[in-house]
């Protein structure tokens, strides 16, 4: 069997990091991994594979810094090229990138078997192109598989169960790479404060209003005056913070790897973010987490009372939400992705499909 894997953005090379792991217990199995070039740096892109040691891309498109539609448009067409010359039996996509659309897409028109890691999420938002990616990817694959139950159930409430598709749960192959990670974590070369709160910023909903960042970088100027905050800086965030004239008071750091970043969530005492993956992340290291966002894919984890769902609105919302869940009690002692079984469950199937 040959499986074509597509990634391009960083939460994509962990999971990948996983699957790759696991075809290198079959024998019989040959990954052809394509590299978008979605995420192109090196703090962005290059330090993954190296620290997790991740199977070089066997090509790399170098395709970024585009519109949407030109991103995607120039995707479908060099992995069309690589199909044709690969010949592959499936078509791997992860999560909701531009890269996971341009890949289904030409799998699709190529009728080459296609599989969708992380199906079945929704944030009932179609403003977010992430929304559009993940909704069309789920329309044309062939094996879905699905994370949670949630998951499952949304897909069957759109009617999934009547095409001509497999529906599977096998958990959350971000979890995996938590378990497998966690004693490889390297601490980050800077002063890291005995208590901290870790942020991340970087959804294009929030960057690309100034109304939004601004209450953001108002709040944890605020916050960091109680607890210290940590912001590894995404670039498409530093320049608008550059553009708005917004002045951070807290610590910034460059983007860092996924091992760096693991010793972060798991020395900190909060997260707070507008990521999907991280919100994951927070609640596989026992953290709890707020989203800086009106709605979220992973609606278990607000339910189970470990995540606050706080639209960035206000600078006293923001805080608000930070005292509140600095002092809730949170229950982390509940199984909703799998631990750790889903690289292994995915493989298993796409032998026996």
């Amino acid at each position: 069997m040959k499986i074509l894997t597509i990634v391009g953005a960083r939460p994509q090379f962990v999971k990948a990091a996983t699957i790759s792991r696991e075809i290198a217990n079959h024998s019989g199995v040959e990954e052809i991994i394509v590299h978008t070039g979605q995420h192109f740096d090196e703090n962005m892109s290059d330090v993954f594979f190296e620290e997790m040691h991740i199977p070089q891309p066997d090509y790399h498109l170098e395709i970024n810094s585009l519109t949407h539609g030109a991103m995607t448009g120039r995707m479908l067409e060099k992995i069309e090229e690589v199909i044709l010359k690969e010949s592959p039996d499936w078509v791997l996509v992860y999560g909701d990138t531009n890269s996971t659309l341009a890949g289904a897409l030409a799998a699709s028109k190529m009728h080459i078997k296609l599989a969708h890691v992380e199906a079945g999420l929704r944030s009932f938002n179609m403003k977010m192109p992430e929304e559009v990616n993940r909704i069309l990817t789920d329309r044309i694959s062939n094996v879905l598989f699905c994370p949670t139950d949630t998951a499952v159930e949304n897909l069957l409430g759109e009617g999934f169960e009547k095409l001509d598709c497999v529906i599977k749960k096998v958990g959350d192959v971000m979890q995996d790479a938590a378990i497998f990670y966690t004693d490889k974590s390297k601490k980050p070369d800077f002063f890291i404060p005995p208590s901290f709160v870790l942020v991340t910023v970087h959804r294009a909903e929030n960057t690309n209003s100034k109304e939004k960042l601004s209450a953001i970088i108002d709040a944890l100027n605020a916050i960091n005056k109680i607890t210290p905050i940590i912001l590894p800086l995404h670039p498409r965030t530093k320049n608008y913070i550059k553009e708005y004239g917004l002045k951070p008071d807290f610590i910034i750091i460059p983007p860092i790897g996924y091992l760096e970043m693991v010793y972060l969530l798991k020395e900190c005492s909060l997260v707070m973010t507008d990521s999907g993956g991280l919100q994951k992340e927070a609640f596989f290291f026992e953290k709890p987490c707020i989203t800086l966002r009106e709605e979220t894919e992973w609606v278990e984890l607000v339910s189970h009372g470990i995540n606050d769902l706080c639209a960035p609105q206000s600078k006293e919302k923001i805080i608000a939400s930070f005292k509140e869940m600095s002092n809730r009690v949170c229950d982390f002692n509940v199984d909703f992705y799998g631990k750790g079984q889903a690289a292994k469950k995915i493989i298993e199937n796409l032998l026996s499909l």
